[in-house]
């Protein structure tokens, strides 16, 4: 097993997991269950957590991938800058949540500010990590590439065919 094999094996953890928190969260809310709220911020907390190994086993898979056949540099990039915005806030969600946790025990209204500020919060983390996760299937899967990324790396490995050869020239 390699660092690749462990960011795939581990990467799709916290995607999953902000889907299932933020519908848990809208859930809790809509039943009024305090509970179910508070399960919810602590399935952020969790994916901050399980954030950082994702985010720190990229640099590893990066050296296992960067040099294969059809792995386009440009497509690493993006995704790198893509993962630390992602990463950092993910972590920001779920130090927002951890402090929601905690103020739980405090007068209800001021918990439900902490906790709507976490849905909204989680709705921007979902996109980000939505976008992070389609650059990163990009790398290896050159089907879902927009169709300028995939030209370019044809034209670079020469596996361009002649006919879109000649309809580009």
């Amino acid at each position: 097993m390699n660092w690749a094999h462990v960011h795939i094996a581990i990467n799709h953890v916290p995607v999953l997991g902000i889907i299932f928190g933020f519908l848990l969260l809208i859930y809790g809310m809509m039943k009024k269950s305090e509970e179910l709220k508070k399960a919810s911020l602590g399935i952020f907390v969790i994916i901050a957590l399980i954030a950082i190994p994702v985010y720190f086993t990229g640099g590893g898979a990066e050296e296992v991938v960067e040099h294969l056949p059809g792995v386009a540099e440009s497509i690493i990039k993006q995704h790198k800058e893509s993962a630390f915005s992602t990463f950092v806030m993910v972590e920001v969600l779920g130090l927002l949540t951890l402090g929601g946790l905690f103020l739980y025990r405090r007068p209800k209204n001021f918990a439900e500010r902490f906790v709507v500020l976490s849905l909204i919060l989680s709705i921007i983390v979902g996109g980000l990590m939505a976008r992070t996760a389609n650059l990163g299937g990009q790398i290896r899967h050159t089907e879902i590439r927009s169709e300028s990324t995939r030209t370019d790396m044809e034209m670079k490995s020469g596996t361009l065919s002649k006919e879109r050869r000649d309809k580009e020239n």
